[in-house]
């Protein structure tokens, strides 16, 4: 049997607007968020049952048991699929945890498109944005998830319950993100040239939400402006923010240090938290200004976790691809 390698990019949010607090303790978002080339991969063979081996640069502290989002994520979609299979992934982690990127919800993600693959459930188009996405109108929900495999059907109302990014990582293009993280709409964006930086600080994202001040902050525009290019995109994303970025830095002081050395840094043209934190990034015109931005940093700030490249669409890069198993 062949074995199976996916690619989990990580999930930066350009914007983060807090618009509402539930009833239930969950906070409304409106968020437009984009994919890096950068990530953790997973690497899925044989197995008698569902088991996971982590290794890589960030594997310390990651969970090898069913606490781990990739086995929760294998167990969900097996049980949805009403299948009774093993599977024995290998997680080569290569994301920061706790950082404020997506890395264990993109993990989940990649460990779903990659099963589907594996266990050979579906094609990658029944996982569009549009049959995952929760629909304000109970309806409109019951049309979309009639749209895909019956034996699948539970996969958009139970992805979720495995964490609010996963929905918006299994397929990972550029979105607008509303809900609590399910309401999911495509957009166009030029590339992005990007430098991101962590710290090396893990910041909980319960304690910034409960730092937020404001709960029910502006969203942002209805309709989105259509960019010309990625300077002019930029520009927009510099009126917009991340609500949670103040509250974080009260949290962890050390990200606003990170936010000032990225604006200092030669042809940075916007500096911003992505998610909860710590992880910023910083917006270039060009992928060489990037990459000498990063080169820069890497030489004053040694003990930090950087890496650059273009954010935007990861789906190419992010489909299963099978080859022969490691032995």
């Amino acid at each position: 049997m062949q074995a199976t390698s996916v690619f989990a990019p990580a999930k930066i949010n350009l914007t983060l607007h807090v618009t509402g607090l539930r009833a239930d303790g969950y906070h409304l978002l409106d968020s437009l968020v984009a994919f890096a080339p950068v990530g953790d991969g997973l690497v899925i063979e044989p197995g008698d049952t569902l088991s996971v081996t982590v290794e890589g640069p960030e594997a310390a502290g990651v969970p090898a048991d069913m606490s781990n989002l990739v086995l929760k994520a294998a167990a969900f979609l097996a049980e949805s699929a009403g299948v009774a299979r093993g599977a024995s992934f290998l997680l080569d982690k290569r994301l920061p945890p706790a950082s404020g990127i997506g890395g264990g919800s993109s993990d989940a993600a990649a460990a779903i498109r990659g099963l589907m693959a594996f266990w050979e459930l579906s094609p990658e188009t029944d996982l569009d944005p549009a049959h995952v996405a929760r629909a304000q109108d109970p309806a409109q929900q019951e049309a979309m998830t009639a749209e895909m495999p019956p034996r699948l059907a539970g996969l958009s109302r139970g992805l979720a319950k495995l964490g609010a990014d996963v929905p918006m990582c299994l397929v990972p293009r550029p979105l607008r993100v509303g809900g609590i993280g399910e309401v999911l709409t495509r957009v166009d964006l030029p590339p992005l040239p990007a430098l991101l930086v962590n710290p090396r600080v893990e910041v909980p994202t319960p304690a910034v939400f409960k730092a937020l001040a404001l709960k029910d902050n502006p969203a942002m525009p209805e309709t989105l402006p259509n960019f010309a290019g990625t300077s002019d995109c930029i520009e927009w994303l510099a009126t917009q923010h991340n609500d949670l970025q103040a509250p974080a830095i009260a949290t962890a002081p050390v990200i606003a240090e990170v936010i000032t050395a990225l604006s200092t840094l030669p042809g940075c043209r916007l500096a911003r938290m992505s998610g909860s934190g710590a992880t910023c990034f910083a917006l270039f015109e060009t992928e060489d200004a990037a990459r000498d931005a990063e080169v820069r940093l890497a030489a004053q700030r040694p003990g930090w976790w950087i890496a650059s490249g273009n954010l935007g669409d990861q789906t190419q890069k992010a489909q299963p691809r099978s080859h022969a198993p490691s032995s």
